[in-house]
């Protein structure tokens, strides 16, 4: 089973922003749209994962890669209504109810942990990340995607936790990377003893230049979309690309961006790169999924 067939599988329509007679009240949208965040949590429209599960929203930049972000817009556009899940707009939040969602799904998935938040972010109680690790290590038979900008504070975490030992196969951590500048996250990631470590080059904002990419599994490449996108150009894409095929790691090309996420479609030198670590999967999640 490819990881696209067992996305598919996963998926379910979005009920629309709308109704019957075009206009939607405070009250009306506030409703749909948490009925909209339950479904996210089911599934996501994001490529390379099946569930997202935010245990806490809201984050503060810390790099080029912020200025534009997705989660920072949509939240925004909610600040102060009342009664709405992101009534604060992206201040950080705390969900403790949420520590349950994934025990509550039987069905093995791909989660993207946080997908609203960074988990590392320093303002968060090192408490209240124990009981993230705690629900993950639980429910283990998910994979857990998690993937931050804080790579040092991720691995001196892990390592306090799991006394310098081995990760959990089933949780896959990951750092992002826009440009050269950043890529010293790359060895902070490296530094964590886990067989499943991943790296998103989105956006993708300039080249990254020569980078060691030895025990990464994975890496995902994609262009900025939304209001001002920054343009990617498809040597730096080509470049990462090169880099996994030295480094046999899976690589995935998400998108071009623009003003839409499909703007550019996903086509990188005439074809789709949809590479995905099966081999780290653990073998008892895979014989569920089949």
């Amino acid at each position: 089973m490819t990881p696209g067939e067992f996305r598919r599988k996963q998926m379910r329509p979005l009920p629309r922003l709308r109704d019957s007679g075009g206009f939607l009240t405070v009250a009306k949208a506030v409703s749909i749209t948490k009925k909209i965040e339950a479904t996210m949590a089911q599934r996501s429209e994001i490529e390379w994962t099946d569930a997202t599960w935010n245990p806490v929203t809201g984050c503060t930049k810390v790099g080029p890669g912020c200025d534009h972000c997705y989660a920072e817009r949509f939240a925004e556009r909610w600040r102060g209504t009342a009664g709405h899940p992101y009534e604060q707009g992206f201040d950080l939040r705390l969900w403790p109810a949420r520590l349950a969602q994934p025990a509550q799904w039987k069905k093995p998935r791909m989660i993207f942990v946080n997908s609203m938040s960074d988990l590392f972010n320093k303002d968060i109680p090192r408490e209240f990340i124990d009981r993230v690790f705690d629900a993950m290590e639980a429910a283990d038979w998910h994979v857990y995607q998690v993937l931050t900008k804080r790579s040092s504070l991720m691995r001196n975490y892990v390592r306090r936790r799991y006394d310098s030992g081995r990760v959990p196969s089933h949780i896959w951590l990951g750092v992002s990377v826009e440009d050269a500048a950043h890529k010293g996250r790359i060895e902070h990631l490296r530094q964590i003893n886990s067989d499943a470590r991943f790296i998103s080059f989105e956006p993708l904002l300039g080249p990254i230049g020569e980078v060691d990419l030895t025990g990464v599994a994975w890496a995902i490449v994609g262009g900025e979309s939304g209001p001002g996108a920054r343009p990617m150009e498809a040597a730096w894409a080509t470049e990462l690309r090169v880099a996994c095929e030295r480094y046999d790691v899976a690589f995935f090309f998400k998108q071009w961006g623009g003003a839409r996420p499909k703007s550019g479609g996903r086509l990188l030198e005439g074809e789709e790169w949809n590479g995905f670590p099966w081999e780290i999967v653990p073998k008892a999640i895979i014989a569920e999924l089949q």
